[in-house]
């Protein structure tokens, strides 16, 4: 029940001056009231009227859409999607800027980030302010990459694909997402009627070329009969447990990253960007510089992406431990690396798992997060292992930020730090920052 001094601002509209850019995929604005807004399809140094999407009169702040450009930036572009915009797909945040300008904007947010949370200028984090976009993605204004080799669609009622609207559960029916990659566009998804689905999951790995289609059912919808023009494994999520279960082929994909295949199974995690697995396994080890005979702890494995790196790099006197939370996900690291007598893989959360194995010393430590961070349990435990050097892969920069403070308190320091445009045309970025000890000057 709404208390009687709010009142639902959603629909006003208001010309503002729009600010700088904020996490998240918007800018920020003041009324001329002082009220913030925080505003998506914007650009900073922009004159727009934005209608508020968000909010109420006690609110703290608003949210809303620019439906109204009076003074354009000269970073912007008309969006190149047509499905782009206030009050449409919710994918992509910059498809209104140029590629550029999406780089600097995400490097601004980092260094906002980095700042506000750890107090950390970008020179004091090893950080040349650089937001580097992977190989393929340098294209002109108006052309997008179709990276994405991953996509989750929803299913209307009437059983139209599409892509959900920003912060809602309505779909935005569309018949083709720019990015999309080859792979999964060329399944025709939104070109075909999915009856009873919730959802559908289109997966093209980037390194075999296997395609794997994941389907929702509705409460008591029956799966459709599934005829695509390429071959592909076909699964679907069980109403009852959940689970993913195998109607036809493969239970898993196959992808290729630092000369191995790693098999990923059921739609378990794997980087979406063809190239990103590649660059960051490359960041990493670069700068973790793994020598002969190291102990090393990959945490939040997943299917053994970094262990399998750094079991290549140690010899046979190294060791390396991976830790991961995911049942199916260990199961995939262990058949993946069950050539590496040195890898051992352990299924648990990282913070109860780690303390159990009583490991006292490390030499190098990976870890990968989700998205809410490591926290400063597990970072205080991490640094009482004495790792000379330390490589945190961060999909969320306020996360990364807030555990680089945390391990600060514990003495250690980034020395570097890189950004990576994996995500073009969204507000998505992936960092990789190395740590070692303040005493230790390696």
């Amino acid at each position: 029940m709404q208390h009687e001094t709010e009142a639902s601002l959603v629909g006003h509209e208001y010309e503002v001056e729009v600010g700088p850019v904020a996490h998240g995929g918007h800018c920020v604005a003041r009324t001329d009231a002082g009220r913030v807004l925080f505003v998506r399809h914007a650009l900073p140094g922009e004159r727009v009227v934005a209608r508020v999407t968000e909010g109420e009169s006690t609110s703290r702040f608003l949210r809303a859409d620019a439906v109204q450009v009076l003074e354009a930036s000269k970073d912007r572009v008309e969006a190149p999607c047509p499905f782009s915009g206030p009050g449409k797909c919710g994918g992509c945040d910059w498809q209104h800027a140029k590629p550029g300008a999406q780089r600097r904007l995400k490097g601004e947010v980092i260094a906002e980030q980095l700042m506000r949370l750890a107090g950390l200028t970008p020179e004091e984090a090893g950080w040349d302010g650089t937001v580097v976009p992977a190989d393929g993605d340098k294209l002109p204004a108006g052309e997008v990459p179709a990276w994405r080799t991953r996509v989750q669609y929803a299913v209307d009622a009437e059983g139209h694909a599409g892509l959900r609207k920003h912060r809602s559960h309505e779909v935005e029916v569309i018949d083709r997402c720019l990015i999309a990659a080859p792979g999964v566009s060329e399944l025709g998804i939104e070109k075909r009627e999915w009856p009873q689905m919730a959802s559908v999951e289109a997966i093209a790995a980037s390194g075999s070329g296997d395609r794997q289609v994941i389907l929702t059912p509705r409460p008591g919808g029956r799966l459709p009969i599934v005829e695509l023009d390429k071959p592909v494994s076909v699964l679907r999520i069980g109403e009852k447990d959940k689970q993913v279960h195998p109607v036809h082929g493969r239970a898993f994909v196959r992808e290729r990253a630092d000369g191995r295949t790693y098999r990923v199974g059921e739609g378990g995690f794997w980087q979406v960007h063809p190239q990103a697995a590649d660059m960051l396994v490359k960041a990493v080890m670069q700068g973790l510089m793994p020598r002969k005979g190291d102990m090393a702890l990959d945490l939040y494995c997943g299917v053994g992406l970094f262990a399998g790196a750094l079991a290549e790099r140690i010899g046979d006197k190294g060791a390396v431990l991976g830790i991961e939370s995911g049942k199916r996900a260990v199961e995939d690291a262990r058949h993946n690396l069950k050539d590496l007598d040195r890898v051992r893989i352990e299924q648990g959360k990282v913070e109860q798992v780690l303390p159990r194995t009583r490991i006292e010393e490390a030499d190098l430590i990976v870890l990968d997060p989700p998205r809410a961070g490591a926290g400063k349990q597990t970072v205080r435990h991490l640094a009482s292992l004495g790792a000379r050097r330390i490589a945190y892969v961060a999909c969320d920069p306020a996360a990364l930020a807030r555990d680089l403070a945390y391990f600060a308190e514990e003495g250690y320091k980034p020395v570097k730090l890189r950004a990576f445009d994996f995500f073009p045309m969204t507000h998505h970025v992936e960092c990789v920052a190395i740590l070692k000890p303040v005493a230790k000057e390696l």
